[in-house]
């Protein structure tokens, strides 16, 4: 069995994995699609070595800033991880909130190499005009476009390369190879959930703290290392805000406003795609005690 532990950012994913880990001879492998990235810590909420108390973290500071990576990278490291930790007869405990990443390993993906070049072209395209890119998608696979919404970023650039790089419709695969359809691992997933306001609260609280800690000049010595605006980094959440703070073209208070609501946004997304996620077991935070005995009454069972 694996354990995964899921949930919107800031609902406490990372502490309940080393208070399972400490007590089911378990070890931590991120799902997380930023805390992969060197350099990226304050900002991504990577947990210190002080809070990883000694348990084994895989997945972690595995990457350059501007190097690429994406879901079948992850299920081919995660797999060698897995097998690893199964040697040691120990517990893989993976935790994040890239839901894709999860289903990906959970499910597999369908076979379509997507050339470098068509990657960035597209994803390029979306940052600058995701409505246009929805459209294109319609004339395309109208079929796919009906499915999604048009701000589904994820899902729409997916598609689109997919069928820029086949020529076929990206409902073609899906009928050929859908999600939910043949597991590759039996995996416990425990989701972690807040009321709203409760949830949206700590948020913004740790958006504050965070800068507090030093996240401008963790933004500040990544362009000082010479990444610029087109790295990966710059195009995530707080770190794009942090950037136009640096250049002039915000204030402090307002980057800070328009990290808080995005990542609130971000929160609500996360929400969205793992209430769909199947076989997911909802708990507080705060029930560590009640999660642990649920997930020992599991593994006797498996």
């Amino acid at each position: 069995m694996v354990l995964a532990i899921l949930g919107p950012t800031g609902v406490g994913k990372s502490e309940l994995a080393v208070f399972l880990a400490e007590r089911l001879r378990g070890e931590v492998i991120n799902f997380d699609s930023l805390q992969f990235y060197r350099d990226l810590n304050i900002g991504t909420a990577k947990p210190s070595e002080e809070e990883r108390k000694g348990i084994p973290h895989h997945l972690f500071d595995i990457l350059a800033p501007d190097e690429e990576f994406n879901a079948a990278k992850f299920v081919e490291l995660a797999d060698r991880v897995i097998r690893e930790i199964r040697e040691r007869n120990h517990l893989p405990i993976l935790v994040g909130g890239t839901g894709l990443y999860l289903r990906a390993f959970e499910y597999g993906l369908f076979p379509v190499e997507v050339p470098e070049e068509i990657r960035k072209r597209v994803r390029t395209r979306a940052e600058e005009n995701l409505t246009e890119l929805y459209r294109e998608l319609q004339e395309l696979d109208p079929e796919y476009a009906q499915k999604i919404g048009p701000k589904d970023r994820v899902r729409i650039t997916r598609a689109l390369e997919v069928i820029y790089a086949t020529s076929k419709p990206f409902s073609h695969f899906h009928r050929e190879h859908p999600f939910f359809q043949k597991k590759r691992y039996n995996i416990l997933k425990i989701g972690l959930v807040l009321p709203r306001e409760e949830l949206y609260q700590r948020i913004n609280q740790r958006v504050l703290k965070m800068i507090e800690a030093g996240w401008v000049e963790e933004v500040r010595s990544l362009m000082k290392k010479g990444y610029g605006e087109e790295t990966k980094a710059f195009k995530a959440i707080g770190y794009k805000h942090i950037l136009k703070y640096l250049k002039g073209e915000l204030s402090l208070d307002e980057a800070i406003r328009l990290i808080q609501r995005d990542t609130r946004r971000y929160a609500k997304r996360q929400l969205t795609w793992f209430k769909k996620e199947p076989e997911v077991h909802w708990f507080s935070p705060y029930d560590k005690e009640k999660i642990l005995s649920f997930v020992k009454k599991h593994l006797k069972e498996d």
